[in-house]
């Protein structure tokens, strides 16, 4: 068989098994299973919950190289020490082409031993996905990791980046390296952009995500009392969890809106998405969401903040892409979208859906990072 065509033994290596970044492996390990190729998990036990153990459950058959779990810390820890050793052992076992690192903690476990080794062993491969690159510009704990992620960078051979955003904030804060360097974007499946029917009770604006800080949930509360005093009162469907439900709710009751708020747990996307005929998204900061992906992809009528790599999924003259941390920016759009036919959203919605469709792909994303590999392998050689 041809070296271009042959099949590859891959180790992925991540911390946690969930959110955003977990799907971009589990798709990605999925896609490449069934392109022939040998693939091992490396990554934390002590996180994903009943869902991410359920999906590894699912992956684990599949996986020719194996699934392996040890206890992983966010941030630097005596543990690290054990990881570190057990995946130079799979590399001597196993004998992988590609370590491919997934997030900043990944990224740590996947390069270390190409920083002593330099030239040597599988190909060395780091995807970021915010981590590191989100704490604040300028501080201590910011600095200290730069640091880190500019040694790591000697021992990579080959850069994969989930956005532009994300590439052009790791090259401003990290350093613009010389190692082969390509986007791949996240990408959904066929069936993820059949149109949203949104159920007969649906709320007029929907919010789907964790509730902390970050994603500007307060923001939203804002543009509620700001609705209300024009004599606007639409109602809104949160669903998700996280540290700052208590704070929502205590804000949202002192507004005198709690009649306007109905509350769900955690839901799968595609049930979420029936619950409310707008989605909003306040967000301060996000990197490429899949919530935004998979909305825009059902046709949604979306409300977003302009933050992180959401502009490279809207298009370019998108008309309710707002600034963050501006209620009254995000108040004009709710009442402008509400004051709208239905008809006229959704055609603008369907638009949008064919814009992503011929972009964001599970298809497309794993072609190229299997494309990139191969890539990196010739080079090394």
């Amino acid at each position: 068989m041809a070296e271009a065509e042959r099949p590859l033994r891959i180790l992925l290596t991540f911390r946690a098994p969930v959110g955003g970044l977990f799907r971009h492996v589990y798709d990605l390990v999925k896609g490449l299973v069934a392109r022939g190729h040998a693939v091992g998990i490396v990554c934390d036990s002590m996180t994903g919950g009943e869902r991410g153990n359920t999906l590894l459950a699912e992956l684990e058959p599949h996986l020719a190289l194996g699934l392996h779990r040890l206890p992983m810390h966010r941030n630097p820890n005596a543990g690290d020490l054990a990881v570190l050793r057990l995946i130079a052992r799979l590399i001597r076992e196993l004998k992988p082409d590609v370590v491919h690192g997934q997030g900043a903690k990944g990224g740590l476990y996947a390069r270390l031993h190409g920083v002593l080794r330099p030239h040597a062993g599988p190909v060395r491969c780091y995807t970021p996905h915010g981590g590191s690159l989100n704490y604040y510009p300028g501080s201590p704990l910011h600095r200290a990791y730069m640091l880190i992620e500019r040694l790591l960078e000697r021992g990579t051979d080959l850069f994969l980046f989930e956005s532009r955003f994300i590439q052009d904030r790791f090259h401003e804060y990290v350093t613009v390296s010389q190692r082969p360097t390509l986007i791949a974007l996240n990408g959904l499946y066929p069936h993820e952009f059949e149109p949203v029917e949104p159920n007969a009770d649906a709320r007029d604006f929907l919010y789907v995500g964790e509730f902390r800080e970050a994603k500007g949930i307060d923001t939203l509360v804002e543009a509620m009392v700001l609705l209300s005093e024009k004599g606007l009162r639409p109602t809104v469907q949160m669903v998700g969890s996280g540290p700052s439900e208590q704070r929502i709710r205590e804000l949202i009751g002192k507004a005198g809106l709690a009649a306007s708020f109905a509350w769900r747990g955690v839901t799968p996307a595609a049930q979420a998405f029936r619950l409310g005929r707008i989605m909003v998204v306040p967000s301060r900061f996000e990197s490429l969401p899949y919530i935004v992906l998979e909305a825009v992809a059902g046709a949604l009528p979306l409300i977003s903040t302009n933050v992180g790599g959401i502009p490279e999924i809207l298009a370019a003259d998108y008309r309710y892409l707002i600034p963050p941390n501006n209620p009254q920016a995000l108040a004009d759009a709710m009442a402008d979208a509400l004051a709208r036919p239905h008809a006229e959203l959704a055609a603008d919605a369907g638009r949008l859906s064919a814009h992503v469709n011929a972009r964001f792909r599970v298809d497309l994303m794993v072609d190229t990072i299997v494309a990139s590999y191969r890539r990196a392998i010739a080079e090394r050689r």
